[in-house]
C-alpha cells in the first residue's frame, strides 16, 4: 500500500515522502495514529497545501524570534547579591533569577529556554544565552554585583 508520511517515521521515511508499506502497518498503526494517509491524488495535495501553511507559520515564529532577539541583544540584567568572603555569593544566580528579571524588563521568555551551564556563584559580567527558537539564539548581558 502506497502512503504519504504526514510526520518523519524512524526507520521508514521523513514528512511529504510517498512510501510503500505493509497495508496491516498502514492500517492499522501509521494512519490511525496521524501518521499517513493513503497516497491518493487528493491527498497528496491536501498534505502539500498543509505542509505550506507550517513553513510559513514556522517562517513567521523564526521572523518573530529574530526581532525579539534583536530587542534581547540591547538588554543588560543586573542583579544585587549578598556576597560573603572572596566575593562568593550567598547562593547562587539561577536560570529562574535570570527569567524574573527578563520579565521585570518586558520580556516573557520561559526559565528552560535560558541556558545556564551551572548556576552563577561569582560576582562579574556574564554573558547568558537564551534559546528563542531552533535556529535563532539571543545573548544578554547578567550584571553581578554587591548588594
Amino acid at each position: 500500500m502506497k502512503i504519504v508520511l504526514l510526520k518523519d517515521v524512524e526507520r521508514l521515511g521523513r514528512a511529504g515522502e510517498v512510501v510503500k508499506v505493509a497495508n496491516g502497518f498502514a492500517r492499522n498503526f501509521l494512519i490511525p495514529r496521524g501518521e499517513a494517509l493513503l497516497a491518493t491524488d487528493a491527498n497528496i495535495a491536501h498534505f502539500e497545501s498543509r505542509r505550506r501553511q507550517h513553513e510559513a507559520a514556522a517562517d513567521r515564529e523564526k521572523k518573530a524570534a529574530e526581532a525579539l532577539a534583536q530587542e534581547l541583544e540591547k538588554t543588560s540584567l543586573t542583579v544585587q547579591a549578598r556576597v560573603g568572603e572572596e566575593d562568593k555569593l550567598f547562593g547562587s544566580v539561577t536560570s529562574q533569577n535570570v527569567a524574573d528579571l527578563l520579565k521585570e524588563a518586558g520580556h516573557e521568555i520561559d526559565r528552560r529556554k535560558i541556558e545556564l551551564e551551572e548556576p552563577i556563584r561569582a560576582l562579574g559580567v556574564y554573558t547568558i544565552e537564551i534559546r528563542l527558537h531552533p535556529e535563532v539564539r539571543a545573548a544578554v548581558k547578567l550584571w553581578v554585583v554587591k548588594e
